[in-house]
């Protein structure tokens, strides 16, 4: 069952009150409940609910008067094992949370409650908030606990130092009674723990030792805290799922980890995507795959700096991994030749299957900066790599096109065992939509719109947005490329917007995200040259098939002041000149 099906019919159930189950579920209902009178409905259906094994408060707001009454009457529940209690004080004081969550934990400790699972993600009570619930976490009614989720909850380093001394105490009360605490799943993303929380944390993880999943996306960790993590994961013998995306290991970092990734045995997941692992931590985690990782399933490590030949390393190690379903190096600098020829690689064992889409490979880089990168390799100055990513968004239009042929002076002997001219793949859907080029469109021919149509599913708007980046980055203001591309969005759109379960609205929303020009909560990749999407948005918004309800939500975004669009002058002014005499 696919993940999406997972999280649907988790909500699904989350919705209705299964009373063989055990569960009672307030989840999503909007309540705002700020006095005990407000939460009578709810006090009087958890104390007719015999048997509650699992407690849904997600989705609601709930007030200190109202917690108090709610945790009057959790004290004669002693079956509750499950507190889905997450964004359940949106609108609220952050000095109301924790005398909230004060209430609630002393009444599962009265009560003689044994927690196998607690959420209070999505509470964004800070530091404060963790002392809110950290007597419950040291208390017998959590040795028992296998499931803590906190994700986003803006806990911070001092949050974190908190929250890893009660594990800790948690782990060693319930040690002292003949049965250690067995904490399975760990999520705490987006807290800005950084690496001195991470590090108070990785020692109550190597402490505790029975972890299955860690989930610590976004929270600002360097390579000296995932160091830290690292070594404690060798202690946890059992972790399946590692998620660290967003945070930044550097060599040194990506290194310690591949270390501890050879002693561990049952790893299904790992996702280090966005986390700078660089090339010599891409090739110790190589190095990791070809020793163990039998069981692994999922390896994420896009958009991490990755450069060519350790791609290519990492292609060559998956061999063998017969149960490796998804291999993403998005976003790394392969260049075309580097991605074709990981491509090559996975087709000739097989496994091209695998490999996502490399639609935003940022292209190889000069020899030059290789150097650079060498001498430099964990300067973790912020300014400097921004400045880097400055010359480089100015100059890489440019070179772009010239790329493949370049001449880098005394590098020739590195580049002789590289064909001058690699054997064309065949340009199917696929092919093109992996890595995209004009002349690879151009060379699938008349069909080129119904072959991707089919790769399509055009109820998924994100997909969409993603196939229309993907085609209109390769315009060109030559007639062939010109009238393919057209040709191809045409058929894509016109599909898109005649189908009944397509959000149009959804669709202009995440295309403006996906070309910079919205702001978006989510880490998204955006375009980094408009002059191909406006000059195909252009050509979309004079169609018949496009809806003109968007044409004021277009006007307001290209409208505005925005550098990005001052650097595509003409495509805009063009794109204007049409969406004004629409």
């Amino acid at each position: 069952m696919a993940s999406e099906d997972i999280a649907q019919l988790t909500d699904s159930l989350a919705k209705t009150k299964v009373e063989g189950g055990g569960e009672l579920s307030f989840k999503g209902k909007s309540l705002k409940l700020n006095t005990a009178q407000d939460a009578e409905e709810v006090i009087r259906e958890i104390e007719d609910f015999e048997g509650l094994h699992a407690l849904r408060l997600e989705g609601n707001t709930v007030g200190l008067e109202a917690a108090k009454a709610i945790a009057k009457v959790l004290e004669k529940k002693p079956d509750l094992k499950r507190c889905h209690w997450s964004d359940m004080f949106t609108g609220r004081l952050r000095s109301e949370i924790p005398p909230s969550l004060i209430s609630l934990g002393d009444a599962l400790i009265t009560a003689g409650a044994q927690l196998t699972e607690l959420d209070l993600s999505d509470n964004a009570f800070g530091p404060d908030g963790v002392r809110g619930f950290e007597a419950l976490l040291k208390s017998p009614a959590c040795f028992t606990l296998q499931e803590l989720k906190l994700n986003n909850c803006g806990m911070g380093i001092g949050g974190g130092k908190i929250l890893a001394a009660a594990l800790t105490e948690c782990y060693k009360k319930s040690s002292s009674h003949g049965k250690p605490l067995a904490l399975k799943v760990f999520i705490a993303g987006r807290n800005r723990l950084e690496n001195d929380g991470a590090t108070a944390l990785a020692e109550a993880f190597r402490l505790i030792g029975t972890l299955e999943e860690v989930h610590m996306p976004q929270n600002g960790i360097n390579h000296a805290g995932i160091t830290a993590l690292a070594e404690s994961f060798k202690a946890n013998s059992l972790l399946k799922v590692i998620n660290l995306n967003d945070n930044t290991f550097t060599e040194k970092g990506g290194i310690a980890m591949a270390e501890a990734l050879k002693t561990l045995r049952q790893v299904e997941v790992i996702n280090f995507g966005d986390c700078l692992v660089r090339s010599k931590g891409a090739q110790a985690i190589a190095t990791a795959l070809k020793e163990g990782l039998h069981k692994l399933k999922e390896l994420n490590l896009s958009f991490c700096e990755i450069k060519r030949d350790a791609a290519v390393v990492l292609a060559e190690s998956v061999e063998d991994r017969s149960e490796l379903q998804k291999l993403d190096l998005n976003g790394n600098c392969l260049g075309e030749g580097g991605c074709e020829q990981v491509q090559e690689i996975l087709e000739g064992i097989s496994m091209a299957n695998i490999l996502g889409s490399l639609s935003d490979d940022e292209g190889d880089e000069d020899e030059d900066e290789d150097e650079v990168d060498d001498d430099d390799d964990d300067d973790d100055d912020d300014d400097d790599e921004d400045d880097e990513e400055d010359v480089e968004e100015e100059e890489e239009e440019e070179d772009v096109d010239d790329n493949e042929n370049r001449t880098k002076p005394n590098k020739i002997s590195s580049h002789v065992s590289t064909p001058a001219a690699p054997p064309k793949l065949p340009v199917d859907a696929s092919t093109f939509l992996s890595f995209p080029s004009p002349e690879k469109l151009v060379r699938m021919g008349p069909k080129r719109s119904t072959m991707i149509m089919q790769q399509i599913d055009v109820a998924d708007t994100e997909k969409v947005v993603q196939t229309f980046i993907q085609v209109s980055s390769v315009y060109r203001d030559d007639s062939e490329v010109k009238a393919a591309v057209e040709e191809t969005i045409d058929g894509l759109m016109k599909k898109a917007f005649e189908s009944r379960g397509f959000q149009e609205n959804l669709f202009i929303t995440s295309l403006l995200v996906h070309m910079g020009l919205l702001k978006s909560e989510d880490k998204i990749k955006t375009v980094q040259h408009l002059n191909g999407p406006l000059l195909t948005l252009n050509h979309m918004v004079q169609q018949n098939y496009f809806p003109k309800s968007l044409v004021p939500i277009l006007l307001a975004f290209i409208s505005k002041p925005n550098r990005v669009l001052e650097n595509n002058a003409s495509a805009r002014h063009t794109l204007l000149h049409n969406l004004h005499n629409l």
